[in-house]
Parts: structure tokens; C-alpha cells; sequence
């Protein structure tokens, strides 16, 4: 493999970004697999490690994670994008260390004191805005997460700013803008029922199904604009049509959880019928990935990263959209609104989405990070062992939530009259409860196959050369 150098020596601090992120990826999966056995175990760690704890715990680090991982990646694309230095790299470092250290306290303040004391500790009564789901946050906590994405933004607006605009920067920079926008309605918390759960879905329905979609394309395009040399030219017309489609059906998709939170009826039609149209982005970015693959003018040295960011496309899909559009409709979403179907959507959508597109990018340039193009072969092939492993791993869990799901709703949704009580409906499920569990162990372990991959050692058949930052490396001998 050929050494090389960082084009823009302040790409650097992705790497902190990239090490935090996959840090704390693996403690989202050992908590969730933890969860998964509380299932089937209910006393698994009560009262160290109580249920609604552990699970508070998984979905903020999956959050945190993925926006460590956001930032990361347009510390190391932006630079290159524009082609000049990242504005203020000691700005970025600083908020690295703020956001890790503020991120580390709230999640042992959720495991070490009782939520209700940690309300009163972080002054709840001043701003109440505690207490909903995904949105658990102390209020230091929100506002420090504000602090931390106004810092970011303005140094990666600023390099952009300085230097050439292409259609995947600005793609980036307006999903990112969106994503810290759409977070200030967490911060509203009125007593209307209603009008609270509207503003609850404007942050966690435009965030995954608006915003955060615009992220996911600019980063999409970069990866393959990197590994297949395409000209930028056919890859911005693809990026401009899947990023509209995302946005007309993701936004005004919101409607069809509105129709059961109080709002009027005519959202029942709206939401159906855009949230029904949502699998065509996504089924447009998996043609893109296969089409740009194709038409590539040359064999990027990095596989990985290639199978990463056209496996995105594919399980992006897969679980956003048609995972999505099975229980979409509101005759259908009536029934499995909040069950275990809901739940194999939410896993599959964000593994395919969000996970895989962040690891396609860690992928991609922690390699130039550490000065080469691309990983040996060996550590290659580890990382394409993870993605199969994790991938087939993650459809096992689906599967399993789907059958679980479809019970549910048989034993206690569908009956008019001696319905299954929610606590019975689960002992019936504990058979798919297992099987979820199996998934996240297999899940756990592919993750750790590709955190070894960056320590594998080259192959006996690739020779030892020297890189800039002073370790070794092997190049592949010719045969």
C-alpha cells in the first residue's frame, strides 16, 4: 500500500472524533445486549442497573456516538472539500474535550443517581425539559450540547466559507444547521400533551427522517466520489434529486405519528401518503451507490470502504424503507404503533442509515489518517468479516423484533374482546426475545473484529515500508 500525508494537516482531528465515536459505539451495544437479556431476565442487574437506566443509557450513546461521528466527518471532509485548513483546529479539539467530558458525566449521572434526584441536581425546576424519550438530558447538558454544535458549526462554516464550495460541503453543512435547529425544540416543553409531542417528533422524526438524511448523502457522495473516481458532475445530479425526495417525503412524513398524538385529521392522509413515498430516496441512493460503482474509472486500494458506503445504501433500504413502509400506513399503524415492529424498523433504519455511512467514512480515512491510502489486505479482510458478521447479525435482531412484533399485535392488539394483557403478551415473545439476544452478542462481536482491524498486522505476502508518522506498514509484493 502506498504511504502518503494528510492533504490538510488539520484534517488530524477527526481521528479523536472517530476513536470517541467507536468507544462509545461499544458501550451502546454492550448496554443494548444487557438490555435485550433484562427481557428475558428481568432482575439482570436490578437494582445496580435498573431497566429504565440501561436503556436511557443506549439510546444516548447511540445519539452522542453517531454525532461524534457526524462532526468527525466533516472535520476530515470539509478541509478537503474546500481545499484549504480547517479554520480553527484548537477550536475543534477544545470541543471535543467539552462534548466527550459532558457526554461521560450525564451518563453516569443517569447510572449513579435516581432520575427524579437528577432532575433536582441539574436545575429542572428553571427550565423543565427533562424526562422524554431520546431527550433524557440534564438541562447543563442540552444547553452544553448547544454550545458544542454553534462551535462546530461556525468553524466548519467558516472553512467553507474561505474555500471552494462544492454541492457535497454545502449538502453537509445544510444538514448539519438543520440537525442543531431542529435540537432547540427539546428545550420547549409545554404542558398541552399535544402540542408537547409535536415538538418532541420536530427533533427525533426530522432529525432521522429529515437533517440527518442530508448528512447521510453528503458523506455517501464523498466516500464514492474517493473510492470510485466518478466525476463529480454525475454524482451532484444524483445527490440534488435523492436529497429533495428526502426532504418533501421526510418532513411532511411527520404526519402520519400526528394523527395520533391529537392533531387534525387530515394528517392521517398526509402522513400515509408522503411517509409511504419515503422508501424512493433511499431506494434512489441504493441505484446511485451500484450505478457509481459501475461507472467507477478506477480500483480504489480501500475495499472496506467501498463495501461499507454500498452496504449503507442497500440496508439503508432495506430498513428505513421498507422496514418503514410496512407499518406505515394508518389502518396498518394502528395496530403496530409502538410494538416490537417499531423497534426492528428503528434498528435496521439506523444501522443501515446512520451506523454503517459513519463507518463507511471512519473506514475511508482513518487509514489517511494514519498515513497510507488504505489498511493491509489482512486488516481488510477483517473489516469486511465485521461488516458481514455485524450486518447478518443485525438481520437476525430484525427478524427476530418482526416476529415478536407480529405476535404482539395478534395476541393483544387485533382482539375486540379477551385481549392478551401486555405483561402475558410478553411471556409469549420470550422465544424472539432470545433470538435478539444472539444477534446482539454476534452484533458485539463483529464490532470488536473491526476495532481489531485497525491493530492486525499485515499479511505475510505484503511488505514492511515506512510511513510518515513513524510506524510500519506493508506493501502488497506483486505477482
Amino acid at each position: 500500500m502506498q504511504a502518503i500525508t494528510l492533504k490538510y494537516k488539520s484534517q488530524g482531528v477527526a481521528k479523536y472524533y472517530f476513536v470517541a465515536a467507536l468507544a462509545l459505539f461499544t458501550a451502546q451495544i454492550i448496554f443494548g445486549i444487557t438490555l435485550g437479556l433484562q427481557y428475558v431476565i428481568g432482575d439482570l442487574a436490578f437494582p445496580y442497573i435498573p431497566f429504565n437506566q440501561a436503556r436511557m443509557v443506549h439510546t444516548n450513546l447511540l445519539i452522542v456516538w453517531l454525532l461524534f461521528g457526524f462532526m468527525g466527518s466533516a472535520y476530515y471532509l470539509v478541509p478537503e472539500e474546500a481545499e484549504t485548513e480547517l479554520y480553527s483546529p484548537k477550536l475543534a479539539m477544545v470541543l471535543f474535550w467539552v462534548f466527550l467530558v459532558a457526554g461521560a458525566l450525564t451518563i453516569v449521572g443517569y447510572l449513579a443517581v435516581p432520575y427524579a434526584k437528577l432532575a433536582e441536581l441539574t436545575g429542572n425546576e428553571l427550565l423543565a425539559t427533562m424526562g422524554r424519550e431520546f431527550l433524557e438530558q440534564p438541562l447543563p447538558t442540552k444547553v452544553g450540547i448547544v454550545i458544542v454544535a454553534l462551535g462546530f458549526l461556525f468553524n466548519i462554516s467558516m472553512t467553507v466559507l474561505k474555500g471552494r464550495k462544492t454541492s457535497i460541503s454545502l449538502v453537509l453543512l445544510m444538514g448539519l444547521w438543520g440537525l442543531a435547529l431542529m435540537f432547540l425544540f427539546s428545550f420547549v416543553n409545554p404542558d398541552n400533551l399535544v402540542r408537547d409531542k409535536m415538538y418532541w417528533w420536530f427533533v427525533v422524526h426530522l432529525w432521522v427522517e429529515g437533517t440527518w438524511e442530508l448528512i447521510l448523502g453528503a458523506l455517501l457522495a464523498f466516500v464514492l466520489v474517493k473510492t470510485t473516481g466518478v466525476d463529480r458532475e454525475v454524482i451532484d445530479k444524483w445527490l440534488y434529486v435523492i436529497i429533495a425526495m428526502a426532504l418533501i417525503t421526510g418532513i411532511l412524513g411527520t404526519g402520519h405519528h400526528f394523527f395520533f398524538i391529537g392533531l387534525p385529521g387530515y394528517w392521517l392522509w398526509v402522513g400515509s401518503i408522503f411517509s409511504a413515498m419515503e422508501p424512493i430516496p433511499f431506494f434512489m441512493m441504493t441505484v446511485f451507490a451500484f450505478n457509481m460503482v459501475q461507472r467507477r474509472r478506477r480500483d480504489h486500494a480501500n475495499q472496506a470502504a467501498l463495501l461499507w458506503a454500498v452496504g449503507c445504501s442497500v440496508v439503508g433500504f432495506l430498513g428505513a424503507g421498507l422496514w418503514g413502509f410496512m407499518h406505515t400506513l394508518a389502518p396498518i399503524n394502528y395496530y403496530t404503533h409502538g410494538t416490537q415492529i417499531t423497534a426492528a424498523h428503528g434498528h435496521l433504519a439506523f444501522y443501515g442509515a446512520y451506523v454503517m455511512v459513519v463507518i463507511a467514512m471512519i473506514s475511508y480515512a482513518m487509514p489517511t489518517l494514519r498515513g497510507r491510502e488504505a489498511n493491509s489486505r489482512r486488516a481488510q479482510n477483517f473489516e469486511m468479516w465485521s461488516f458481514w458478521i455485524m450486518t447478518i447479525s443485525m438481520g437476525l435482531m430484525v427478524l427476530a423484533l418482526t416476529g415478536a412484533g407480529i405476535l404482539q399485535v395478534w395476541l393483544q392488539r387485533i382482539p375486540t374482546e379477551g385481549a392478551m394483557s401486555f405483561m402475558a403478551t410478553q411471556d409469549q415473545l420470550r422465544f424472539f426475545y432470545w433470538l435478539r439476544v444472539a444477534g446482539g452478542v454476534g452484533f458485539l462481536l463483529g464490532l470488536l473484529n473491526y476495532l481489531y482491524s485497525f491493530f492486525a498486522a499485515p499479511g505475510a505476502d505484503e511488505d514492511e515500508v515506512s510511513v510518515p508518522n513513524g510506524t510500519l506498514h506493508r506493501r502488497v509484493r506483486a505477482v
